[in-house]
């Protein structure tokens, strides 16, 4: 009887980069298929913590909500704290929803050609930009949505906020996980995320238990 080989370890991005060009093939999906270029192209991304299951079901969860408070149809959205361009890839998938173009913001210049491997598929409608969120005019970036899924970074949410015009329609995550050292601005409830945040409307507010945490999400308009 024949045994199966081990693989080495430094063979790792060889193997996994096989294995997602078949899930890729097998599915039909251009996210699989983008997730296997950065894996061949950017071997130092740490593209499998940003493509882990906790990653995904908080993406998931913001995309079908999104849906439901929001509607389908966006001409331009802009994502910040995008990292590697997931939620753009997610989003630009899903057949229910109608965009024109989708911004992914970066304070980390590192991330924005792994963000542009990523979107590959979607040409000139996904743009990926090296900035700061807070020196950002949004006055004329052209955005019907701002996403931030990464508001436990951020040290004065409300002050942020400010920055963006009146009726801007917005997207919020935080969490409860105060242990992460890199969370600087956690909550402890859904209901102190809404105080903190203070939507002039509120068309969506909820919480996605995790195993470590809960993930907090508001969709409205400032």
């Amino acid at each position: 009887m024949m045994h199966a080989t081990h693989t080495p370890p430094e063979d790792w991005h060889e193997n996994a980069y096989d294995l997602v060009r078949g899930i890729a093939a097998y599915s039909g999906s251009a996210v699989v298929a983008g997730i296997g270029m950065v894996i061949a192209k950017h071997r130092d991304a740490d593209i499998a913590n940003a493509f882990n299951y906790k990653q995904v079901g908080c993406k998931i969860w913001a995309r079908d909500k999104l849906l439901e408070s929001a509607g389908s149809a966006f001409d331009r959205i802009a994502v910040l704290g995008g990292w590697y361009g997931i939620l753009a890839a997610m989003l630009f998938e899903d057949a229910r929803f109608s965009i024109g173009a989708i911004d992914s913001y970066d304070i980390d210049p590192a991330v924005e050609e792994v963000a542009r491997t990523l979107n590959s598929a979607h040409g000139d409608r996904f743009r990926a930009i090296t900035a700061d969120m807070y020196a950002l005019d949004y006055r004329t970036i052209g955005a019907d949505l701002i996403v931030n899924t990464s508001c436990e970074h951020i040290g004065d949410l409300k002050r942020w906020l400010e920055l963006l015009p009146s009726g801007t329609r917005v997207l919020l995550q935080s969490n409860d996980y105060f242990s992460e050292p890199t969370h600087i601005s956690c909550v402890s409830s859904l209901e102190e995320f809404q105080t903190r945040a203070g939507l002039a409307k509120l068309d969506f507010a909820g919480a996605l238990p995790m195993k470590k945490y809960n993930r907090f999400m508001l969709i409205g308009t400032v």
